[in-house]
């Protein structure tokens, strides 16, 4: 393991504590290393377009905004390959959170989200992303086959 050494200034390093005590860190090294894998990943997956991701794709928006909740079934049947589930939650007489579990090229899915977000009356969209490797297809004694998705990192 190889250590060093940072320096912070007095705010930084106290407001940086609170968020080790908030997530529950032992200590500030878990936390470090906990920031930097999140930040090398999204990097990762931002250089990554020919690759193979699961995502988690939430939004809100008002189900009273003239027919968008058409509009956002189209852009998810367009692409029903990509689609695995979609969970729809009412969270008040206006609003309504979606969640859409998806699958597929990164580069698809990221335009899938683009899509859904930029549709006017969407609110608060936000891709999760998890970039993973096809692993061989794995077959089962009745002779049915499948693939392993298995996370990057």
């Amino acid at each position: 393991m190889e250590r060093f050494t940072i320096s912070l200034d007095d705010a930084l390093a106290q407001e940086f504590d609170q968020l080790i005590a908030a997530r529950g860190y032992h200590n500030r090294s878990e936390a470090v290393r906990d920031l930097l894998r999140t930040h090398l990943d999204k990097l990762r997956e931002s250089r990554d377009l020919a690759g193979h991701c699961v995502a988690n794709l939430s939004y809100v928006y008002n189900h009273h905004e003239r027919e968008l909740a058409e509009r956002l079934m189209a852009i998810q049947h367009a692409q029903h390959d990509l689609v695995i589930s979609t969970t729809h939650a009412h969270l008040d007489h206006e609003h309504c959170i979606e969640t859409v579990i998806l699958q597929g090229p990164a580069r698809a899915v990221r335009a899938f989200a683009d899509a859904i977000a930029a549709e006017r009356g969407v609110r608060h969209g936000a891709l999760n992303l998890v970039m993973v490797d096809l692993a061989a297809t794995h077959r089962h004694g009745d002779g049915r086959a499948h693939a392993h998705l298995k996370p990057q990192r």
